[in-house]
């Protein structure tokens, strides 16, 4: 108890420097957080897939879309327990600024392999029966504050045309890697409409989901799929969720190296920062370091002292800088609307700030505490005033 009051009053000596020192520190550790939380919420989709859904598309490119008439043939595949398909809808609500996404499903087969979408029988059923209804996640559903039976006008941009949907029902994630952001409407009223409109883009769809009974088999049953139809006019490329989830990740592989960088950088100049705060004030002391050895203290007294004190503000710091990425991940979840679906600080993020914040505080106490464990007594003390 004694030695944490003489920390506390050799930290608070100076309270304009360590006030200032300490506000770096927590703005540092809130960046190194909110930073390392857009990489896991980019990774959120991912880290959210399944092991037993494998993802069918066309073998050139995800635009490119495949006959209806290939789900037959892929349910018929040894190893598939389920075949559903889905289409991306890309309509618009009011502005481009509401941008969600949206998929055309086959309802009973696609939430059949989406168990981790809760939605009441009730509502599912209803969902089944209208041919214009739709299911939205949760925290879409607060975001613009729908509720059952409300109409979602839509306009369309893939599908050209205003088209309407009712809300039927409103889906729960199983968790919090669950997407909630996201709004399913029947793939056959758009199959039917484009049919009337134009017959060519009718009983065509984007990807089909495949379920299967052993993950372990995951690359055998996707070469079955794929041999399938080799050489046909419309090839396939069978992947696993996660390996699918992956191919958009790696598209934005730079921007996220390059935010993880700065959120190196941004530890390291603080690391700087800390480091110059204990230089000055081991300086300032140095006869008072001096004079505790010439009563007898040993230097790893001395150097225990200054690596108490840059712990201790590394350490309220590091929590202040915690406390406060809460709150600032809350604001930036919500002005980037539906980018980020899965955005909040996890347990690990909060783990590596407190390392990193104890990292700075070791840093910066380490070259001046080796300068005054070998300060001469006698040179010390002339320092005295």
């Amino acid at each position: 108890m004694f030695l944490l009051k003489l920390l506390l009053k050799n930290a608070f000596r100076h309270r304009l420097r360590t006030g200032l020192t300490l506000i770096g520190l927590v703005v540092a550790i809130c960046a190194f957080g909110l930073l390392r939380t857009i990489v896991d919420a980019w990774y959120a989709g991912v880290e959210g897939s399944s092991s037993t859904r494998l993802i069918t598309r066309s073998n050139i490119s995800l635009t490119f879309p495949l006959p209806l008439n290939y789900a037959q043939r892929i349910r018929a595949v040894e190893g598939v327990s389920g075949v559903s398909w889905a289409n991306w809808f890309g309509g618009i609500y009011i502005t481009e600024r509401n941008f969600f996404p949206q998929f055309a499903i086959d309802g009973p087969t696609y939430l059949a392999l989406y168990p981790e979408y809760l939605l009441p029988d009730a509502q599912r059923n209803a969902f089944f029966r209208d041919r214009q209804g739709a299911v939205v996640g949760r925290k879409l559903a607060d975001r613009f504050g729908w509720k059952l039976g409300d109409p979602l006008p839509l306009r369309g941009t893939i599908y050209p045309g205003t088209w309407t949907f009712t809300i039927r029902g409103i889906y729960d994630g199983v968790d919090a890697k669950t997407d909630e952001n996201q709004m399913f409407v029947h793939w056959s009223l758009v199959s039917e409409t484009l049919r009337k409109r134009m017959g060519s883009r009718a009983d065509y769809v984007g990807v089909y989901i495949v379920g299967i009974d052993e993950p372990n088999n995951a690359a055998v049953v996707s070469q079955r799929i794929d041999a399938l139809f080799a050489n046909s006019l419309a090839e396939t490329l069978t992947e696993t969720e996660k390996a699918f989830q992956l191919a958009f990740v790696s598209m934005s592989e730079t921007i996220l190296v390059a935010i993880q960088a700065v959120s190196l950088i941004v530890i390291v100049i603080i690391m700087a920062v800390m480091a110059n705060t204990m230089t000055m004030t081991a300086r300032e002391r140095l006869a008072e370091y001096a004079t505790l050895k010439a009563l007898g203290f040993p230097p790893g007294f001395v150097v225990g002292l200054l690596f108490g004190e840059s712990l201790l503000i590394a350490a309220l710091g590091g929590v202040a800088g915690v406390a406060a990425t809460h709150p600032v991940a809350a604001a930036f979840s919500h002005a980037a609307g539906t980018l980020f679906p899965n955005f909040h600080v996890s347990e690990l993020t909060m783990a590596l700030q407190l390392v990193a914040a104890a990292a700075v505080g070791v840093v910066a106490a380490s070259w001046p505490a080796w300068r005054m464990s070998r300060i001469d007594i006698v040179q010390g003390l002339r320092h005295v005033a």
